[in-house]
């Protein structure tokens, strides 16, 4: 997704994320660089990953000062290695310092997410199967965290609540059932939501296909379950499977014939990628 459609969103958690900073200015910098003063600042990149999230790493720059400008030497998605100058920051030297971490908070985390996305996408290569992220997201981050596992090769399940119907456990155990849980949910969704449900058991994916899912989820099923699944499900619904999915892990249901695997970790077990600004200049 390109930045132009989601700036209006990011932008607001920028200027958060800004004010969490320096909520009564950056002494440090008022310091050391009391009036405007021209500079150039270089982003170096300290690990072999993948980069993601350079639009809004320069948005940061940008909020605090327009006039700043940026030479980039790699764009999104882009594998990168330790040592690599990734481009150069110029502009009025109190910004630079000032928004630094912040927009390395950005870049960092969403690179380390794109870099583990792509592990895991590569383990699934050829295996017809479509790796999708969920909602287990840092409060706050939701936007940026998706679009990481986008660029780094992984596809956006739905953003939030409003997007689609997903009858987990305790829906099904609030509407007494799954038969009763789907009936309630076609009368109440859009005719364009699809309607997917969660199975821990051969008994309830064989409940859900009769009473009309869109999508089945088999949810922490062993490997010989989910294929007796699919089979069993024919082509009748999309199957997606769950459940502590990894990189480790994920090449060992590249056989299951699933449509989509859904990993969690992409978004809460992955690290940052190491990035640094150094080696900045008074011009």
């Amino acid at each position: 997704m390109d930045y132009a459609a989601l700036h209006l969103m990011a932008d607001d958690h920028i200027k958060a994320a800004l004010q969490e900073d320096m909520n009564q200015g950056d002494i440090s910098t008022a310091a050391v660089m009391p009036h405007p003063q021209a500079g150039d600042v270089q982003l170096i990149c300290k690990q072999d990953g993948v980069i993601a999230g350079l639009q809004i790493f320069q948005r940061v720059f940008t909020i605090l000062d327009p006039a700043t400008s940026f030479q980039m030497n790699v764009e999104d998605g882009d594998e990168v290695t330790a040592g690599q100058l990734l481009g150069t920051i110029t502009g009025d030297v109190r910004v630079l310092l000032s928004g630094e971490r912040t927009a390395l908070n950005y870049l960092q985390r969403m690179s380390g997410i794109a870099t583990y996305t792509r592990r895991v996408a590569k383990a699934l290569e050829g295996s017809g199967t479509t790796l999708v992220d969920t909602r287990k997201t840092t409060p706050g981050m939701r936007l940026f965290e998706k679009e990481a596992v986008r660029i780094g090769g992984g596809v956006n399940h739905r953003y939030n609540l409003s997007d689609g119907v997903m009858l987990k456990d305790n829906h099904i155990a609030a509407a007494g059932g799954i038969t009763p849980a789907v009936a309630a949910a076609k009368k109440v969704a859009p005719f364009v939501r699809k309607i997917e449900v969660e199975c821990e058991t051969l008994d309830m994916v064989k409940e859900a296909v009769e009473a009309g899912a869109d999508i089945i989820m088999l949810d922490n099923m062993t490997h010989d379950q989910m294929k007796e699944a699919v089979a069993l499900i024919a082509g009748r619904a999309e199957t997606e499977c769950s459940g502590n999915i990894t990189a480790e892990n994920a090449a060992s249901i590249a056989d299951v014939g699933v449509d989509f695997v859904s990993s969690g970790a992409l978004t809460h077990s992955a690290g940052i990628l190491d990035l640094s600004l150094k080696n900045l200049r008074v011009l």
